[in-house]
């Protein structure tokens, strides 16, 4: 070995190099990786696994109970630390990689940063087939993992030890870019992991990534604030880049300077204080009728870091003026340039600050902020009453949300899929900014437990509940275990509607028979009758079944200050939601059909489908 080498394995070289990467984060330079989620197996336990033994006390390794939980994990730790750290994850090949890449998706939809370390083949090839390898008959360089190239910004095998230098660097650099950012997947052959080669030591120099700001460009600035300028009805729609870019500052003086209201998308929510009053809320589908008043009339549409996916836009029958502009603040040229908008690529901060500047001496009609701000009036009435404590048998989500809302209402909340995340989405009061939390861009069962776990890692100082279905409950449920390890401590909320109530809804509303949803419609032999809060306390977790909205505010209270993970089970209605709100989304009704109801529905959505905006 040289002096200007050190001879490692490409496993120990990657997690060396892992450990030297940094940011600044509030003026002090801190490891960029917050730590390695790992489930050994044969393709990584002796490479990786050895590896990251050495550096423990530097890069903590966390023993997770499923592949597809740690990586939920992973993906909630770089959502509430805004995208400035991530994490990794490491598992054999084969189930262990696989279980991985339905969260490689939630992450690449999300636009998230995730490094994903899956072991591989041998690169020999000598073994083969190894236990558990996928063989393709007429292509010998296939393995599982390729199913991670379609759900990873950037994707790599490495089968020689000194491929990594330059994967590594391009990973980071992925990790790293506000546009690019998404998961990444490094597929290390199991052989290669424990070769040796003489690395540079320049590789291992301690790097520190900033956040990059992109500036808008001039022609694009130009015509957006000429938009702005000329606009009588402006709105803005307020998504994740906002919370990415903490911009959160910029966006509360824009909205005041200029009169302007806001509405927030899923990933948006907690932009501006909820009790802000030109927050409208949230818009679309899931939206107050306070945003999507405004969005039917909106004449400019200022759309800052957000996809406008179709329960954004009401599957782009929300916005009815026939002169709409739509100006795209985004960092991806993809998402700014989305259904004919002016594309104003650039930081949501810089691109705001920018306008800030800009437009001085311009207001929106007075008539128009006096108008969002009575229906943002009118709104709370509503949404005060759908979540105001009843004595009923069995409550409805929006009850159970207004009781975590009263006993926790400085807490995270983490929710993802199912009928809450609509029901969150317009009543939850977010009060600063990554106080709401929700998984909505994939909308993935069994993100809930594992998301709150990466939530409360990132921020281990605040109180985080998890808001779950029992369908997801079910689906995934043993991160519970690994929060009571790691003594980050969650407050789980489970809603038992005794199946899958949000589905069963659509599929009502879309004329189908109640069918294969709710357990009671399901062709079983014996109805189950699940005892969730035994369940849980079998994994370690405190538990308590209550029976009404008044028991679960208590119940709230008193494990507030409880040691470890705390599971809250009430049962609750599988039909109610809220009615005032929302919007119509596109649901394909089968066009023939011998049910009535079907055909009733059928009308109703060819009806709908005309208010639907081509381009």
């Amino acid at each position: 070995m040289s002096q200007d080498t050190i001879r490692l394995t490409m496993a120990q070289a990657v997690a060396r190099f892992l450990t030297m990467q940094k940011t600044v984060i509030d003026g002090e330079v801190v490891p960029i990786f917050g730590g390695v989620f790992a489930i050994f197996g044969h393709g990584n336990v002796a490479g990786i696994g050895e590896a990251l033994y050495g550096i423990k006390d530097t890069l903590p390794t966390y023993r997770a109970q499923n592949e597809q939980g740690m990586a939920h994990a992973a993906i909630a730790f770089a959502k509430a630390s805004f995208r400035r750290r991530f994490m990794a994850c490491t598992t054999s090949i084969g189930p262990g990689a696989l279980n991985m890449v339905t969260a490689a998706a939630l992450a690449h939809v999300n636009r998230l940063p995730v490094l994903f370390l899956p072991g591989d083949v041998f690169a020999n090839r000598l073994p083969d087939p190894v236990l558990q390898q996928i063989e393709d008959f007429g292509d010998g360089t296939v393995s599982a993992n390729d199913c991670f190239r379609p759900v990873s910004r950037y994707y790599d095998r490495i089968t020689r030890p000194e491929q990594i230098i330059p994967a590594l660097r391009r990973a980071m650099a992925v990790l790293t870019d506000p546009a690019e950012c998404g998961p990444v997947t490094l597929s290390l052959c199991q052989d290669v992991q424990a070769e040796a080669y003489d690395y540079p030591v320049s590789f291992f120099a301690e790097t520190i990534w900033g956040a990059r700001r992109i500036m808008p460009d001039a022609d694009e600035f130009t015509t957006a604030a000429a938009a702005l300028l000329h606009a009588d009805k402006p709105v803005i729609i307020a998504g994740g880049g906002v919370l990415y870019s903490e911009a959160s500052k910029a966006l509360r003086t824009f909205a005041e300077r200029y009169g302007v209201p806001v509405l927030e998308t899923q990933a948006g929510k907690s932009s501006l204080p909820h009790d802000h009053p030109l927050n409208m809320g949230s818009v679309g589908v899931t939206g107050t009728s306070a945003s999507n008043t405004l969005a039917e009339e909106a004449d400019v549409v200022l759309a800052i870091g957000t996809r406008l996916q179709d329960f954004t836009t009401g599957s782009w029958a929300l916005f009815k003026n026939d002169n709409l502009k739509i100006i795209g603040l985004n960092v991806q040229v993809f998402d700014a340039h989305k259904h004919r908008a002016l594309p104003l690529v650039a930081d949501a901060r810089a691109g705001l600050e920018a306008l800030n500047a800009a437009l001085a001496g311009w207001q929106a009609d007075p008539d128009w902020t006096n108008r969002a701000k009575a229906g943002k009036d009118d709104w709370l009435v509503a949404a005060d009453q759908a979540t105001a404590a009843t004595n009923v048998e069995l409550p409805s989500d929006a009850q159970v949300i207004g009781a975590v809302q009263r006993a926790r209402e400085n807490s995270i909340v983490v929710c993802a899929a199912g009928g809450l995340p609509g029901e969150l989405h317009k009543l939850w009061k977010a009060a600063r900014p990554g106080s709401y939390h929700m998984e909505y861009g994939f909308s993935t069962m069994g993100y809930e437990i594992a998301g709150g776990l990466g939530v409360k890692l990132a921020r281990p100082d605040d109180d985080v509940v998890v808001m779950v279905g029992d369908g997801s409950y079910l689906m995934l449920n043993s991160e519970i275990v690994s929060s009571i390890m790691l003594g980050a401590k969650l407050t789980i909320v489970l809603l038992d509607n005794a199946g899958y109530g949000c589905i069963n809804r659509l599929q009502m509303a879309t004329g189908g028979a109640n069918f294969n949803n709710l357990l009671k419609d399901t062709q079983h032999v014996t109805l189950p009758r699940i005892d969730f809060a035994a369940h849980a306390a079998s994994m370690g977790a405190l538990t308590r079944k209550v029976g009404s909205i008044a028991e679960l505010e208590t119940a709230l209270q008193e494990t507030e200050s409880a040691d470890r993970t705390t599971v809250i089970v009430i049962d609750t209605d599988p039909l109610i939601t809220t009615d005032e709100g929302g919007h119509w989304w596109d649901v394909a009704v089968p066009e023939v059909s011998d049910r009535p109801q079907v055909n009733a529905a059928r009308e109703a959505y060819v009806a709908a489908l005309r208010g639907q905006r081509a381009g």
